[in-house]
């Protein structure tokens, strides 16, 4: 039937059927009643399984159709920058479309009830906002902008469709160019823009760091230590003095050292390997932050509510202040320091034979970094300084060991996503001076294999002590999606074997080993990863499907993510016989809350992570407008497809600067062609670019080819 007559024909027969005289009636009845031909039945069909699929109408057991009960949902709306927008309702994995004519006047973050109106085409259900129950956001970040007569802020949120009109009275002072905080007075309706007054100038827009600052005060986190906090962190930050050792095993005298980052400040964990006949004997040593951190006093409460540290371009904030963070919770070279030590023993292929957990005291002989244990290992540590050669036998082990548990994993079936992070330079003024992929090597694969043997086995203990815990798991991926990947893959020659329901993640890592090398490496890497689900914190041992493990957990960084810390005083109530059926209880009690927000935090450091990284990448590439590079198609929309750089910076060709009229591109498709010269441009393949425009508000990057290379 032709869309018009359908969407008639539709609009007649819902309109019967909410006659306030209709009496419920089967489609049979339906049909004599309003003297339908037999021969078109089938029409009369067709219009009511859309009335259906668009829950206007309802049928009872017995057949009967009916005017459908309107039906409600609560949630956080969340707005998009062309207008429409969705609502999140916590528990469901399907948000509710918002269309731009339903929004109700609803702002990003507010909790809404929404009735439900059915499905977009059958695909997503729809809904439309009935009620504003309560606001989510009271401040937004901006640009101020001053006019003749009155001011107004544009939302560095994209999602902020609306700038906030301001009152010059209400102005604070701040001047056209300054970021500035904005408090909403009055969030409009219909045409009329929100109002608000300046409740904080965070500087000018071209100060060194107020960009960066801008978006910590967007995403809400708290920069600061309360003068409270900071003195707390100062009266407990003592050296580690005799009293501190009672009860502890001594292992200052254990060769240990830490291997991080050249840059990094918390040194939170330190590690040592020796062979005993045809044993490794593996110590993971992990600063006793819990020691320091007493539960429910200031230090604990402003940790919980951080969750995490969060890494930003240019600053850390990190959970705990820099008294115990850089200093006495920091594991440095030479100094007495207070550990938890996972002390694990390995047989000659890796399996772990058995392992203690104990409170320690340890001393580091020698901090090193991932470089120069790389140069090391590669036999250049001569050419360096001869003062590590004492560390060369210990450090051999370790890659041996190293080998052996990765090895291990892989057998099992562990997906090694193996992508470059993002290293940007920064100059004095804050400004990206260089960009680089910065690959990981010998020395940080080293480091990530001890971290996960102690995460996992640390788990594995609790979990048969039947001990109330924190886990970090992964679940297994939604088949939907992975049989979506499995289509997808098969334009590049390749396949993913799904047994059943359920797929095992050694089937995935073979999918990697396949890609390894080949030009769609990165783009089909990350598409598998974005099929897969995110990993969370749980009291449920529920496993990890990337690491093919049963037990995982986080025990590695108390200094940086709460979980840890949380897991370390159950460990170390445990180890001194206190964990009574009372402190079970209680734990048991407080672990769910714990996990959630620790998940909830997460997730908004990583974000604010990328969209800084995102800042940084566009203000690099506006001092590069014009200049040519090659790069890799990473994907492909109706309005174009992304390139992504050897730098990993990714920009957009619109589909209107190509040299075609049109080009045909199909949802979930892997390429774009040409109607009139029939090119076509696939994911995967290399094209080289050049740079037209970049937009530091926007957070986005537009490229145009300099040349084809369509097939």
């Amino acid at each position: 039937m032709e869309k018009e007559k359908l969407e008639q024909r539709k609009k007649v027969i819902y309109e019967f059927i909410c006659d306030p005289h209709y009496v419920p009636m089967k489609q049979k009845e339906l049909a004599v009643l309003l003297q339908i031909p037999r021969e078109e039945r089938p029409d009369l069909a067709e219009v009511l399984e859309e009335l259906l699929a668009e829950q206007k109408v309802q049928i009872s057991k017995r057949g009967r159709l009916s005017r459908a009960e309107k039906k409600y949902a609560t949630g956080t709306f969340i707005s998009h920058a062309k207008g429409f927008g969705f609502v999140s309702v916590e528990e469901e994995a399907e948000d509710i479309f918002i269309g731009e004519q339903d929004t109700g006047g609803a702002f990003l973050g507010d909790t809404v009830r929404v009735e439900l109106k059915g499905k977009s085409g059958g695909k997503r259900r729809e809904g439309l906002v009935t009620e504003i129950l309560a606001h989510g956001i009271t401040e937004v970040v901006g640009t101020f902008e001053k006019s003749k007569n009155f001011g107004f802020v544009v939302p560095d949120n994209q999602r902020i469709t609306s700038d906030i009109f301001i009152p010059l009275e209400r102005s604070g002072g701040a001047v056209t160019g300054h970021k500035v905080v904005a408090e909403i007075t009055d969030y409009g309706k219909g045409r009329k823009n929100p109002e608000g007054r300046i409740a904080e100038i965070l500087g000018h827009s071209s100060d060194p760091g107020a960009d960066i600052r801008s978006m910590v005060r967007a995403y809400q986190l708290p920069e600061e230590f309360s003068q409270r906090e900071l003195n707390q962190a100062e009266r407990v930050a003592k050296p580690v003095s005799e009293g501190d050792l009672e009860g502890r095993l001594d292992l200052r005298e254990e060769l240990c050292v830490t291997i991080d980052g050249e840059d990094a400040k918390d040194l939170d964990d330190a590690v040592s390997v020796r062979r005993d006949g045809e044993t490794y004997i593996l110590s993971v040593h992990i600063a006793d932050v819990a020691n320091y951190v007493q539960e429910n006093s200031t230090l604990d409460r402003a940790a919980f509510e951080r969750g995490t540290s969060v890494y930003l371009v240019d600053r850390v904030i990190p959970m705990l202040p820099r008294a115990l963070s850089n200093g006495i919770c920091s594991l440095n070279e030479g100094e007495d320091r207070l550990a938890l030590s996972c002390i694990m023993t390995f047989d000659s292929r890796g399996k772990l034979l058995g392992h203690s957990l104990a409170e320690t005291v340890i001393r580091v002989k020698k901090r090193l970094s991932y470089p120069l244990v790389e140069e090391i290992l590669k036999g250049a540590w001569e050419e360096t300084s001869r003062e590590y050669r004492e560390l060369l036998p210990m450090l051999e082990e370790m890659r041996e060991l190293s080998r052996l548990l990765r090895s291990r994993r892989r057998k099992r079936g562990a997906i090694d996503f193996d992508f470059p992070e993002t290293k940007i330079i920064l100059d004095e003024s804050g400004h990206p001076a260089e960009i680089r992929p910065c690959e990981r090597n010998t020395a940080t694969r080293l480091i990530e294999d001890f971290m996960l043997a102690a995460n996992e086995t640390v788990a594995a203990d609790y979990f048969w002590q039947a001990q109330p815990f924190l886990y970090r798991i992964h679940e297994n991926p939604d088949k939907d999606q992975m049989k979506k990947l499995g289509v997808f893959i098969q334009n590049f020659g390749y396949s993913l074997h799904l047994g059943g329901d359920e797929i095992h993640p050694g089937e995935v890592q073979k999918l990697l080993d396949k890609i390894a090398g080949t030009p769609e490496e990165a783009l089909l890497s990350r598409l598998t990863l974005r099929s897969m689900k995110q990993a969370k914190y749980s009291t449920d041992c529920a496993g990890h499907f990337g690491l093919a493990a049963q037990y995982y957990c986080h025990f590695t960084s108390p200094i940086r993510r709460y979980p840890d810390l949380q897991i370390h005083r159950i460990i170390k109530e445990n180890l001194r016989g206190r964990l009574k059926e009372e402190r079970v209880e209680h734990y048991a009690a407080i672990l769910d809350k714990a996990a959630k927000h620790s998940s909830e935090t997460e997730r908004r450091a990583d974000e604010i992570e990328r969209e800084t990284e995102k800042l940084k990448k566009t203000e690099y590439m506006e001092n590069h407008i014009g200049e040519m590079y090659e790069g890799v198609i990473s994907g492909i929309t109706n309005y174009g497809m992304y390139v992504e750089l050897p730098n990993t910076v990714e920009g957009l060709v619109h589909v209107h600067s190509l040299e075609d009229d049109f080009y045909e591109y199909r949802e979930g498709d892997y390429e774009l062609r040409g109607e009139r010269t029939g090119k076509t441009y696939r994911l995967g393949q290399r094209v080289r670019i050049q740079v037209k425009a970049a937009d530091r508000l926007c957070r986005t990057i537009d490229f145009s080819l300099a040349e084809s290379n369509a097939d």
